[in-house]
């Protein structure tokens, strides 16, 4: 079944641009399918494969080892910087924190009641100094209980979005055991390999764009922000990293993402590549001359520059908007009369140009 469906194609194909196409044209021109040499972006890209990371990431973990009495947030939940996510035992640290507070406030009577005796010579100069140190040494055992207790507090180091809770009430912490991740994922990096002979290409605010295969369709643009200061040996490959704004927060740290560099970003002719014809080592199109109500081939020599899928930058031998055959060619012969069958505007199969193509037989 789908030999005889090429087969039919073929046949068609063959009837349509194959010969010369006498009924409609006694002068033997040659059907063919054009179209239009256009003015398009292109650049010289570099592909490499590279992995999201977070722009702030940090593994929240405790510091002490303490019994777990709350905790205040959920998977996946956005918080603050400062946001209270965990609170650990305190009870003994609070209790000796009231005692150091009123050991300070002992403290503090006596130097106000040694400041105005050392002034009428009651009190010697050395007990007010004596005062003041003790005042001082009650200050600072309160500011290390502080800290004792801010070390059974987990907060938030900044915005961002939580991972899984790997911790619950009721646990005993351990110094070091992780209680979740946290990411800022407002803006992602993305660090990704290249090969050290385009080296000389990566500066920069050099535009990149990115896809992954878990969003298919979608493309995500960033910029060239540095790169690595060695080559590593062995792959001949150097790190560079790009940062993409991620405001929808669908780009996840970890993600693969295929990444392309835009180099030499330009405005510059295109023509599409079947209508390229080779000829050893030169390159030539057959351009639609217009003459009268007909058109005359003309064979001339382009010289080429970068490919990409379907389309060929054309550097010299055509001027933008000029017709040149894409099918056809094989057929067409320079100096010929050309009857144009249809004109490829936006990217028509050959199928579809064949079906909207009027039948010869219709007159």
């Amino acid at each position: 079944m789908l030999l005889r469906s090429v087969f039919l194609t073929l046949s068609v194909w063959l009837l349509a641009v194959g010969t010369p196409v006498q009924a409609q044209n006694d002068g033997g021109a040659t059907g063919v399918f054009v179209a239009p040499v256009k003015l398009a972006s292109f650049s010289d890209d570099i592909e490499a494969l590279g992995t999201l990371t977070s722009i702030q990431n940090v593994t929240l973990a405790s510091t002490v080892t303490e019994l777990v009495t709350a905790v205040h947030f959920r998977d996946g939940q956005r918080v603050k910087q400062g946001e209270l996510l965990v609170e650990m035992d305190a009870s003994e640290e609070l209790a000796e924190l009231a005692e150091e507070q009123a050991l300070v406030e002992e403290a503090r009577r006596q130097v106000n009641r040694f400041e105005p005796l050392a002034g009428r010579g009651a009190a010697s100069e050395a007990a007010l100094d004596e005062s003041r140190r003790l005042l001082k040494t009650a200050q600072a055992r309160v500011q290390a209980v502080e800290a004792r207790i801010a070390q059974r507090k987990v907060v938030a180091p900044f915005d961002g979005v939580v991972g899984l809770r790997q911790i619950s009430v009721g646990a005993l912490a351990q110094p070091g055991a992780m209680i979740t991740t946290i990411d800022d994922d407002s803006v992602m990096q993305l660090d990704f390999s290249v090969p050290e002979l385009f080296l000389r290409t990566l500066v920069p605010g050099l535009k990149i764009s990115a896809t992954a295969a878990a969003f298919p369709g979608q493309s995500y643009d960033g910029e060239l922000t540095s790169v690595d200061s060695r080559v590593d040996p062995i792959t001949r490959a150097i790190t560079a990293r790009a940062l993409i704004q991620n405001e929808s927060r669908q780009l996840k740290p970890g993600l693969l993402m295929r990444v392309t560099l835009r180099n030499n970003p330009r405005q510059t002719l295109v023509v599409q590549e079947e209508a390229i014809i080779h000829n050893a080592d030169k390159a030539f199109v057959l351009v639609a001359i217009p003459e009268g109500e007909a058109h005359r081939a003309e064979r001339r020599e382009v010289k080429l520059g970068v490919r990409r899928e379907g389309e060929v930058e054309v550097l010299d031998g055509v001027a933008a908007d000029e017709l040149v055959v894409v099918h056809g060619t094989m057929t067409a012969r320079d100096g010929g009369l050309l009857a144009i069958q249809a004109i490829e505007s936006k990217g028509e199969t050959l199928k579809q140009m064949l079906e909207a193509t009027p039948s010869q037989d219709a007159s």
